[in-house]
This record gives C-alpha cells, structure tokens and sequence, in this order.
C-alpha cells in the first residue's frame, strides 16, 4: 500500500487542511490542538497519534502544500533537475507561460490559502524552501547562464521578491486580472515592454 492510499494519510490530509483553513483566519501562534480537531472532523488522540505538537503538523503542512503546488506544473521536477546542464536553454526560462499559466492558476484557485500563506512567510519556514529551489534548480539554470557564484542569490532574490510582489498584490485584488494579463505584468517587468 502507497501513503496516498493509507487511513494514515488521508488523516494527515484533513490535518494539513485544517491547518491551511485556520491560518485563514488566525496567526499560527493562536491555532490550539482542539480548533485544528474540530475544524479536520478528527478527535483528539488521532491527533497526537500523528504528531507531537502544531509545529510538527506545520512542517507536514508545508510539505503537503509545496508537494501540491509542484504537481501541477507540465514538467517532473526530478526528470527536470537531471536535464538542466544538457537542455535547451529555452527550457530554462521559467518566465513563460508554459510554467507562470499553472502557477497563477494554482494560485487563483487557492487564493485563500496563499493569502495566508503570504502573510505568515517564516511561520512557512519560505527562507529554507527558497533555498531549497535555489539548490535544486535555479543554482543550476544560472550556472548555465554563466552568472558569478557570488551574485547568484541576488537575481534570484530579485526574481522572487518581484514575482511575490506582483502575486501578493493581485491576490490583494482577489484575482480580478486574468492570468493572461497578469502573465503580461510579469514577462513586462522582467523583460520590459514591447514596443
């Protein structure tokens, strides 16, 4: 039997809904065992059959919403990853709508949970996913490019940091945009506008 296909996962599931659904409406520091209970349908003793504590549910969480996220994008991460040094470097901008289309529309879809997500960025340990992508994928694609080492961190910081704006703003907006013309803001932005 799959983790997917166990009772112990679709509990763990209803867990890290709940979890998302209460960062909604209140800071982590406030959520109690019971709200996190009631709000999943499960008693108690499931709970601490399953964690010790909120924090041990928070780092499932983020790795149930991280795992979530990656699903919908068109290419396997792991396939991806063993690729970059020999692809074409096309496949390496991920400023196309080839991977921004999924993005924005996983964001849309779910703009409530990364709403709380944005507003509660260390509580979702970001720092250490970020470094993680760093490592995996983007260390590599601008090694390609043949950017320093040393600068590295920065133009990523800079993609990121705009990229987060611009979502943190059209969430803000709840979406009114279409994913197209917000794609456009994007591309406008990182590659400036075409005349």
């Amino acid at each position: 039997m799959n983790r997917s296909e166990s009772k112990y996962f679709h509990t763990a599931v209803k867990f890290d809904r709940a979890l998302l659904s209460l960062l909604e409406r209140k800071s982590f520091d406030y959520i109690t065992v019971s709200e996190l209970c009631a709000e999943a349908g499960v008693n108690r003793s499931t709970f601490y059959l399953h964690y010790e504590n909120t924090r041990d549910l928070l780092e499932e969480t983020t790795v149930y919403l991280l795992e979530d996220f990656m699903s919908v994008f068109p290419v396997d991460g792991n396939s991806l990853r063993l690729r970059l040094s020999e692809c074409d470097p096309g496949e390496l901008n991920f400023i196309h709508s080839q991977y921004l289309h999924p993005y924005l529309t996983y964001i849309r879809d779910n703009r409530r949970v990364f709403s709380a997500v944005l507003s509660h960025p260390t509580t979702f340990r970001f720092e250490s996913i970020f470094q993680q992508l760093f490592d995996d994928f983007f260390d590599p694609i601008l090694d390609r490019f043949r950017y320093p080492a040393e600068d590295r961190k920065y133009v990523l910081l800079f993609y990121l940091n705009g990229l987060t704006a611009i979502v943190r703003e059209w969430l803000m907006d709840d979406c009114e945009k279409s994913i197209e013309e917000v794609t456009g803001l994007i591309r406008c932005c990182i590659f400036g506008k075409e005349l």
